[in-house]
């Protein structure tokens, strides 16, 4: 029995001492993580709070670019990328909403945001605002409620503008019925709004304030002319300038002095004074010669072209082996054209830009945006253009360019 029982407890032994092991190993584990706790206790009581402070952006310069962001990933957060076009660094956001159009003020001063907000974020009760920015800060300073029928279009310029004074301010709308809503910025409220059936896109004439014109579905231009209150006075529709099942012409232009620019999917291009109560249309003429008809060539993107208005050069979007459904696709070059002898005078890489801009003053700046890689891309114009340098990668689906 003796022997049996000095058997059981040898082995017991080892198994005991494993236990009396454990349990020190895991006293001393506890004991160090109490010692880095209370450590980590003791050093973020001893931080001190951050403190959340506004920075007054530097004065803008003509190198100040504005870039129109939807968000396609989540059209609810819209954004506008503020980007130091000099220096090509980032500045600054503004959230845009639901479809949001944006458009400075003629002095650049404030930047105005037409768009959506639906009580329950993506549904619910609709209201429609343009939200009032202070483009110094991007502090939001107020709004104004309009009729719940803005156009939910990717961001253009196309959709929303200031009259030439800045005093009125004309957002598009589209039920799909299309009509134009006129906000009164210095009284900060709705003046009217006013029909344009199977016309589309706000163009404001360059010298009167209560004028605008619309592309029509007829390929004609309509001009409206309004009084005090905001009601129409006059209404008057050039003839057709263009063919719109054989050649249509892209909403999107550009100025050339009081002149706008714009440019058919074909390559015509035709320039239009709208600052009478009817618009004129100078006769188009082809950018493309007979040789890169032939290959193909045609322009392509979505914010397509710029103008240089000091050299009076226009800067066009072209893609080769073009055909029926291609007016989206990105550059594969940039054409310079000069715009007084409607010659071709230089071509640049596409970069596969989809939009464009240029800066004013002395030293003039294309800015491309590379669809491929949301980069954006900046060249210094003049005699030779000469590439400045390359952003990379800003936003999410970045589509549209303004400049300071």
């Amino acid at each position: 029995m003796a022997f049996q029982f000095t058997q059981q407890s040898t082995a017991i032994q080892p198994n005991a001492i494993n236990l009396e092991n454990q349990v020190k190993k895991s006293f001393r584990v506890k004991s160090l993580l109490f010692g880095l706790c209370a450590g980590f206790a003791m050093q973020a009581h001893a931080l001190e709070p951050d403190v959340l402070t506004v920075t007054r952006m530097a004065p803008a310069d003509a190198y100040r670019v504005y870039i129109a962001d939807p968000n396609f990933s989540s059209l609810v957060d819209g954004r506008m990328h503020v980007i130091d076009g000099q220096n090509m660094r980032y500045l600054g956001m503004v959230s845009t909403g639901f479809s949001g159009l944006s458009a400075l003020s003629p002095d650049r001063s404030e930047l105005y945001v037409a768009t959506t907000y639906y009580a329950r974020l993506n549904h619910g009760e609709r209201t429609d605002v343009v939200d009032i920015h202070d483009a110094t800060t991007l502090a939001r300073k107020e709004e104004i409620v309009i009729p719940p029928r803005h156009a939910q279009g990717t961001a253009s310029r196309t959709l929303i503008q200031t009259s030439f004074d800045g005093s009125l301010l004309y957002v598009q709308n589209a039920t799909p019925a299309t009509s134009v809503t006129v906000v009164d910025l210095r009284n900060r409220k709705v003046l009217a709004e006013v029909p344009t059936p199977g016309c589309w896109a706000v163009y404001p004439s360059p010298t009167v304030a209560s004028r605008f014109s619309a592309m029509c579905g007829n390929g004609s231009m309509l001009t409206l002319t309004l009084d005090e209150a905001g009601q129409v006075a006059t209404r008057k529709q050039s003839a057709p300038f263009f063919d719109p099942d054989s050649d249509p012409v892209f909403p999107m232009y550009d100025r050339n002095g009081d002149k706008f620019v714009f440019v058919s999917f074909h390559g015509k291009v035709y320039q239009a004074d709208l600052s009478g109560e009817m618009a004129s249309v100078e006769p188009g003429w082809s950018l493309v010669g007979a040789t890169d008809a032939k290959a193909g060539w045609r322009p392509g993107g979505y914010q397509l072209l710029a103008t240089e208005r000091a050299a009076g050069r226009l800067y066009v979007a072209m893609h080769d082996k073009g055909e029926e459904g291609s007016h989206k696709n990105p550059a594969k070059e940039i054409w310079v054209i000069d715009l007084a002898s409607h010659k071709r005078i230089a071509r640049m890489p596409g970069h596969n830009a989809v939009s464009m801009a240029t800066s004013r003053g002395e030293k003039p700046r294309l800015y491309l945006l590379d669809a491929t890689n949301n980069d954006l891309i900046a060249y210094d114009l003049g005699a030779k253009p000469k590439l400045f340098k390359r952003m990379p990668a800003i936003g999410n689906t970045p589509i549209h360019l303004e400049l300071q």
